[in-house]
């Protein structure tokens, strides 16, 4: 019998899912125009490729995720493409379509070497690169090498590329990208045409996503984007990988991505219960803030996360305070609440509780217990919150108001020392030191008279320069006993400017000034004349004769 009529073949096999793509690699950028927020590099190159003043080596430098190696690809497809005749020449808009194109869009051209110098670090690896560009392009107008993360070659792979990179074949193109170009010698720096490429700016990364969120067909908040642009920190791809997830996190409910849901994935406190906190901070409520925090802590929300919060919205209110522009992702009500406190909050006070909540933020950063740091941080803003500023302290001690704590008298033979008292803040640098002195912080006091050359005073804030060596340990110290005199935290920084001549320098000028007037009055200048030998070892002035 016949059987082959029964033979039915193979069965249909469902067709296989295409593997997905995740966003950060589906929406990279295939052109110039896509790439966001790098407008100055674009116009830069573009103006370069219509004259034909190409260099043979650039470099692209950002932090992650804004685009390096996205625009060294657009570079090399700029640099090859043809046209769909097969007849353009290099240009700022690639056509897209032509063989050049896509194989360089795809990764398979064989003219466009990538190469990863993270795992690529040796002299042998470049030997390879140099070798390789003495021989011409197989199929493209350029031989291109895309090398990624380029600071971390070695100084021996650096050194052999020297040569090449200097006088390149004129077929050859190199493409360096870094995050950390100070890693990179200056020795090949001076050889490429160094691009910028800047952070992409949260409203642009904002109005980015909900583009893509349409093409995906995916409903999202306006505020749930604009605390994801915020997440990113001015990178496109760290902002999409956590769109990504908001998407997954959202589900098949529906519903969309969401502000809550959001905040609840990157574990971000509440803008609301963050406004709250911040109200009970000024009020000196300490209880209700320690509660509040507690309450943000049980649902998962980090402590330094928190601290974070509170640190923005004391920048946003200070910027509020000098009239900036409103952002646009805030709502109706934070606004209503920012604005109201920057018309109650002095500079001074923005100014120091943004010091104790960045304090604050750092010991939580190191702290064993983060939720216990985070507490005693919050206390020390409420009890500073009664205390007046330093500014209204100098005017309540020039008015007469205010009298300054006594000098602390010397403790008798075996008696213990006396507790340092606290003073009112000092209103000059001057004041400062004799701060000090009164204090017994004479070998400090001294330090800063020999070597201290002061940039900036302000109540609470010190800049000193470093144009010449000082005591690494100065700064701290001066901090330190700043803050245990009068209470209150001292910012005490180094600048490269100048500076006003140091105490004893000053001194020197005025003592050398006061010489030559003595030599100059007529009774001296006899007496040197009579005897030539004679040197002036001492002096006194008295009123007539300095009149």
């Amino acid at each position: 019998m016949d059987e082959s009529f029964l033979d039915l073949g193979e069965p249909p096999q469902p067709a296989k899912p295409e593997a997905y793509r995740v966003l950060a690699r589906k929406y990279r950028p295939q052109s110039f125009d896509a790439l966001i927020g790098q407008d100055a590099m674009v116009q830069t190159l573009g103006n370069a490729i219509r004259r034909g003043r190409l260099a043979h080596a650039f470099l692209l430098t950002g932090v992650r995720g804004v685009g390096k190696t996205s625009t060294a690809r657009l570079i090399a497809k700029a640099l090859n493409c043809v046209g769909p005749d097969g007849q353009g020449g290099p240009t700022i808009s690639p056509c897209g379509e032509c063989e050049p194109c896509r194989a360089i869009a795809e990764g398979r051209h064989i003219d466009v070497i990538e190469m990863d110098a993270a795992s690529h670090t040796g002299v042998d690896d470049v030997r390879e690169i140099i070798d390789a560009s003495r021989y011409a392009a197989v199929s493209a107008r350029f031989k291109i090498y895309i090398v990624d993360e380029v600071h971390m070659l070695s100084k021996n792979a650096f050194n052999a590329l020297l040569k090449t990179l200097e006088e390149p074949p004129p077929h050859v193109k190199f493409l360096f990208a870094t995050t950390e170009v100070n890693k990179v010698p200056v020795t090949v720096l001076s050889r490429c045409q160094r691009f910028d490429l800047r952070r992409i700016s949260a409203e642009k990364l904002a109005t980015h996503f909900a583009e893509i969120c349409r093409l995906e067909a995916v409903e999202a908040e306006p505020e749930a984007l604009a605390l994801i642009a915020r997440a990113a920190e001015g990178s496109a791809r760290d902002g999409l990988s956590i769109l990504d997830q908001a998407i997954a996190h959202a589900g098949l409910e529906g519903g969309g991505v969401r502000a809550d849901a959001v905040r609840d994935m990157l574990g971000l406190s509440d803008r609301g219960a963050t406004r709250d906190l911040f109200g009970l901070l000024l009020g000196g409520d300490a209880k209700g803030a320690l509660a509040a925090l507690r309450r943000q802590y049980d649902l998962g929300v980090d402590p330094q996360a928190m601290l974070r919060a509170l640190l923005e919205l004391t920048h946003g209110v200070t910027l509020a305070k000098l009239g900036t522009p409103v952002d646009a992702g805030q709502s109706a009500e934070e606004r209503a609440a920012i604005e109201s406190w920057a018309a109650n909050l002095s500079f001074a006070a923005l100014h120091r509780l943004w010091q104790l909540l960045l304090k604050g933020h750092e010991e939580v950063a190191r702290a064993a217990l983060p939720i216990e740091a985070t507490e005693m941080a919050l206390l020390r803003v409420v009890y500073a919150a009664d205390l007046p500023d330093p500014g209204a302290l100098v005017r309540q001690i020039m008015s007469g108001d205010l009298r300054t704590a006594p000098a602390v008298a010397a403790p008798s033979e075996g008696a213990p020392p006396a507790a340092p008292t606290q003073s009112a803040a000092p209103a000059s640098f001057e004041a400062v030191l004799a701060l000090l002195d009164t204090a017994r912080r004479v070998g400090l006091a001294e330090k800063l008279r020999l070597t201290a050359r002061l940039v900036r005073f302000e109540p609470g804030t010190i800049v000193l320069s470093a144009a010449k060596p000082i005591p690494a340990e100065l700064v701290r110290d001066l901090s330190e006993a700043l803050r245990d005199l009068t209470g209150t935290s001292w910012r005490v920084s180094l600048d490269d400017a100048q500076g006003a001549p140091t105490v004893r320098e000053a001194e020197a000028t005025a003592r050398a000034a006061e010489l030559d007037r003595v030599r100059s009055t007529p009774v001296v200048e006899a007496v040197l004349q009579a005897f030539p030998d004679a040197e002036i070892t001492g002096w006194e002035l008295n009123k007539r004769s300095e009149a």
